[in-house]
């Protein structure tokens, strides 16, 4: 009895210590609402609030975040649309969102995405050019030829421009950056950062009431 009672108890801070730190986020400190608000565009009936990843694989504060947003999507609210965007912010980034887009169109990037992320960061391996990331990705079914014949044509090519007219409006000067819903921006690589998100988006929930 003495067991459950603690632990009821433990369970309860616990709750009233989430509650307390969602109501201490702060605009400016925690978040920043966007200048210029984006048009989101959510699947089905359109309700969703969405929220938009911008990342890099080569960035190493976007690989500390990974484990946290993955935590996040097992949990994801099911109002929520989820968004990864590849940051094609210079001539690097660009590279790599193409293939991210590639995998994409495929199929495969559920597949692919965490294993480019290690191969990068713990196995430093430079996969950051075309070449580099069709040889990788030759041991998940992708040839060579394929990769190669799809990098720069023109579905690829419009991804492109839209992920960079995006980062643009929203005025994105590095990632990781998380937009919730078009109009708020959430930076860092903590788990801090997901709780901030649920914020934003029951934020949104309310505000839609």
């Amino acid at each position: 009895m003495k067991k459950m009672v603690l632990g009821s108890l433990a369970t309860a801070m616990l709750a009233l210590s989430s509650s307390v730190m969602a109501a201490n986020f702060e605009e400016g400190r925690d978040y920043t609402v966007l200048a210029n608000p984006g048009k989101i565009n959510t699947p089905g009936n359109g309700n969703k609030i969405e929220v938009r990843e911008f990342f890099w694989y080569g960035c190493g504060h976007c690989f500390k975040l990974e484990p946290h947003m993955q935590n996040w999507i097992r949990t994801m609210p099911k109002d929520v649309h989820f968004v990864r965007t590849p940051a094609a912010m210079n001539p690097v980034w660009e590279s790599n969102a193409r293939g991210y887009y590639v995998l994409e169109a495929l199929g495969l990037r559920s597949k692919t995405h965490l294993p480019l992320f290690h191969a990068i960061h713990d196995g430093k391996k430079q996969i950051f050019d075309q070449k580099s990331q069709a040889q990788f990705f030759v041991k998940y079914g992708v040839p060579e030829a394929k990769f190669n014949s799809m990098f720069n044509s023109f579905p690829i090519s419009s991804k492109i421009a839209e992920s960079n007219q995006l980062a643009r409006q929203y005025q994105l000067t590095g990632v990781p950056a998380i937009i919730v819903n078009g109009k708020y921006l959430v930076q860092g690589e903590d788990g801090k950062v997901p709780q901030v998100v649920n914020y934003l988006i029951e934020k949104e929930r309310k505000a839609a009431k």
